[in-house]
């Protein structure tokens, strides 16, 4: 099973950039499609981009579209998000997360590999 551990997370001004890192172990990274997901306080964990591992068909999130951009780097086994234009309303702690199956988008059951979180702040 691959282990995932995100960073990059802090305290942004609002209209500022981040970009957060999903460092993959195992070797089973390239098979798997990717996802971020975040969950703020008092929320349920919502899903925010998704990056097949087949055909590199990526997937966002309405309220993200356009400000954040999904990537990954198989040979590093690492994936990431850029995020861009942040607003207060995307304080969350975001979360990798993998699945098996070749998907760009999906529920968080349909993803079985998780990191930690990665706490993510944007000040007003």
């Amino acid at each position: 099973q691959a282990q995932l551990v995100e960073s990059g997370g802090g305290l942004v001004q609002a209209g500022g950039s981040l970009r957060l890192s999903c460092a993959a172990s195992g070797r089973t990274f390239s098979r798997n499609s990717l996802a971020w997901f975040r969950q703020a306080p008092g929320m349920e964990r919502e899903f925010v981009a998704g990056f097949s591992y087949s055909g590199s068909s990526t997937y966002y999130a309405n309220s993200v579209k356009g400000r954040f951009t999904i990537s990954r780097d198989n040979a590093k086994n690492e994936g990431y998000l850029q995020m861009n234009s942040v607003k207060p309303e995307d304080t969350a702690v975001y979360f990798c997360a993998i699945s098996p199956t070749n998907r760009n988008r999906g529920t968080r059951r349909d993803y079985s590999g998780w990191g930690q979180g990665t706490q993510v702040t944007v000040s007003s």
